[in-house]
């Protein structure tokens, strides 16, 4: 884990992309049957609306409470079966963006990573490799927006009028969710639509959730982000931006919560992402490709034995693994109790200032930064130490950009940090 925490990445590892694994794809149960009826429809649909939508809430109710052990066998039984995921902790080198992934799971407000490297370096497998280490959260069990119980922030209006109302909702524990994010999806099935079935068989307006929906307090994974069309960034802009998501179509107007961590990944020689959207990731990691010709042996070697027996390469790291996943849920518990010094931040600030950062998102994603990365190294308190390892990850992709500079953008923060710290 001491190598984790250093600096700049130095190794990679290569592995094929694949499907995102059937745990992350998990969501809370019956995700196709919590549907969410639309607002503000002709008056002679809303009392029959209201009748159906009350019948229909109780059966949700009831379907999660009699299915929640059902769902808990078929979960075990899609774990056993399911594609192996190459174990986070086996990984060679690429420090930086391990670092970057891990401190976003710790605090999700950090708003995300944006992976750029050479085509090959194992960003998509690092990323899917995530998957072990969520930690788990609770859920109201049957709605498909994965609602918090107790945050009103992250609650569907369905969840959160039952509540109003007094109603006590059955609730799971489950794993954050990953959602990929396919650079052909449709808008409708990013953001929602209406449901044609429901509409076909009971002849009324509801709306069908999209991957915004489920990934709502887990991690929208987009790789190749960089060549995503047009239109799926805007939605994402704007999903990022309020952390709702509204859509208005088919009479059906609706808003429900879209807060996910956003973690993106891509090749900077297929082009450049929109600067709208790179201002939108907490974080940026670049990825190299290893030169030592021995660290690349090591890297051939390891996922040779991987292919040729997953289960028993991913039981040689179990233990690692498992000692990681206690680290981040002991750093998610204590990060609310550390704290960084005033001096400090004024010192960020300048550092911000002098280099000419436009808005305020590189500060507040700095502090956040610095204070999970304590608390991942299980202390209180934040270090000087803390936030040069963090600020060039945080700043690097909100300089402007000088097509006459040949310095890496990194190495300007860096110099202005010490600069500044000294």
């Amino acid at each position: 884990m001491a190598g984790l925490l250093g600096g700049s990445s130095s190794a990679l590892l290569f592995a094929s992309r694949g499907p995102a694994s059937a745990s992350s794809r998990r969501t809370s149960l019956a995700s196709t049957n919590g549907q969410i009826f639309g607002r503000n429809l002709r008056k002679d649909f809303v009392g029959g609306l209201r009748k159906g939508r009350s019948h229909f809430r109780l059966s949700v109710a009831n379907v999660a409470t009699e299915l929640s052990s059902v769902e808990q066998a078929e979960n075990l039984a899609a774990k056993e079966s399911q594609r192996p995921v190459f174990p986070f902790s086996a990984i060679v080198g690429q420090d930086e963006m391990k670092l970057c992934l891990l401190l976003n799971v710790i605090d999700p407000k950090i708003g995300g990573v944006m992976i750029m490297g050479d085509r090959g370096t194992g960003k998509s497998t690092t990323v899917r490799s995530l998957v072990d280490l969520l930690p788990e959260i609770k859920v109201v069990a049957g709605d498909p927006f994965n609602s918090d119980p107790s945050d009103p922030e992250t609650m569907g209006m369905e969840v959160r009028d039952k509540i109003l109302q007094g109603e006590k909702l059955p609730v799971l524990i489950t794993k954050i969710t990953m959602v990929d994010l396919p650079l052909g999806a449709t808008e409708d099935r990013v953001c929602g639509t209406i449901d044609i079935e429901k509409a076909l068989t009971e002849g009324v307006k509801a709306f069908e959730p999209g991957l915004l929906a489920k990934a709502n307090r887990g991690i929208l994974y987009v790789d190749e982000v960089n060549l995503l069309d047009d239109h799926l960034v805007d939605v994402l802009l704007d999903s990022a931006a309020s952390g709702w998501n509204t859509v208005e179509r088919e009479g059906i107007s609706i808003s429900h919560p879209a807060r996910f961590i956003l973690i993106g990944s891509g090749n900077p020689e297929e082009g450049e992402l929109r600067p709208q959207l790179l201002d939108r990731f907490g974080m940026h990691a670049q990825v190299g490709t290893v030169k030592d010709a021995e660290l690349r042996v090591k890297i051939v070697e390891e996922r040779a034995k991987f292919d040729q027996n997953p289960k028993v390469f991913r039981e040689a790291y179990r233990v690692e693994q498992e000692k990681l996943q206690n680290q981040i849920s002991g750093a998610r518990e204590n990060l609310s109790s550390v704290q960084i010094d005033h001096d400090l931040r004024v010192k960020i600030s300048r550092v911000c200032a002098e280099l000419n950062v436009d808005g305020l998102r590189g500060d507040i994603v700095t502090n956040r930064s610095a204070k999970a990365l304590a608390a991942l190294k299980g202390r209180e308190k934040v270090t000087a130490e803390d936030i040069a390892v963090v600020i060039p990850n945080c700043l690097r992709h909100r300089l402007r950009k000088d097509p006459l500079e040949s310095i890496d953008s990194g190495l300007l923060v860096i110099e202005k940090f010490y600069e500044v710290f000294s």
